[in-house]
């Protein structure tokens, strides 16, 4: 039976990556968790996976459709009868290499459409109960905000854009509600996929010590931050954003 005194998180991309290992460190602190994810196959996996460490629920949901985000909020409260953390997780990375020239309106507005208007659908639609239960609201942005290669314009403006509505809706939904953000960096979620796509990741000795922290991040390191700006200990903080990203950002580099 479920625990309905026990705080409840519903995580969006949380069958895969970042997601599911937030979505695993919430459940082993002993909270109720609704996985909604894109991906069919992965939901159940992770599902049946998690099930030792608690009663994960896990729906197909796409961030960017208003109807199944109402749905995902929903079945939360049915299943859980509160919601008190939201994790706006759920992305996708496409058309990386596509220069701006080349990339189509349809491509720029699916990125935008999932990265940064999921999590304003989502964000309107738990808002209500967050605040019934003084919750948070935590979003997964990307140092892509602060930084960029070439041509990845579509993804950087989405993650961009999460920065900002993170300070945005962080005034508008106090004191009720905290609002934060993490900013990831290099973060290897190859052993964290569906099992048709995990796989034991490569990474060079070059890779780690690019980093000040030197190595390359994993998704509990993610997901240990966003347990901390869930807890009560963190309840000073809101309309921040957070890099994890083993220092990569305060790091000056020259070619020879």
């Amino acid at each position: 039976m479920t625990d309905q005194t026990a705080k409840t998180a519903l995580v969006t991309g949380g069958a895969q990556g970042i997601g599911r290992a937030i979505a695993e460190q919430f459940l082993a602190d002993g909270m109720n968790v609704l996985i909604a994810d894109c991906d069919k196959e992965a939901c159940q996996e992770t599902a049946e996976e998690l099930e030792k460490n608690g009663n994960p629920v896990a729906l197909c949901c796409d961030v960017s459709d208003e109807q199944d985000v109402k749905t995902a909020v929903s079945e939360t409260l049915r299943q859980f009868a509160r919601l008190d953390v939201l994790i706006c997780n759920a992305g996708i990375s496409g058309f990386f290499g596509v220069p701006v020239t080349e990339l189509s309106l349809e491509q720029w507005q699916r990125v935008i459409g999932v990265n940064l208007t999921g999590c304003f659908l989502c964000a309107k639609h738990a808002a209500p109960y967050l605040g019934k239960t003084g919750g948070c609201i935590i979003n997964i942005a990307s140092t892509r905000a602060l930084q960029s290669e070439p041509h990845t314009e579509a993804y950087s403006a989405s993650k961009g854009g999460i920065v900002a509505f993170t300070h945005a809706l962080s005034v508008s939904m106090g004191p009720q509600v905290r609002v934060n953000c993490i900013s990831p960096g290099w973060i290897e979620t190859a052993e964290w996929q569906k099992k048709s796509r995990r796989q034991t990741p490569a990474l060079s000795e070059t890779d780690h010590a690019q980093h000040p922290a030197g190595r390359v991040g994993v998704p509990e390191d993610v997901a240990g931050l966003a347990a901390f700006l869930a807890s009560n200990q963190a309840g000073f903080i809101t309309g921040q954003n957070f890099v994890a990203d083993g220092g990569m950002t305060r790091k000056m580099i020259y070619l020879d």
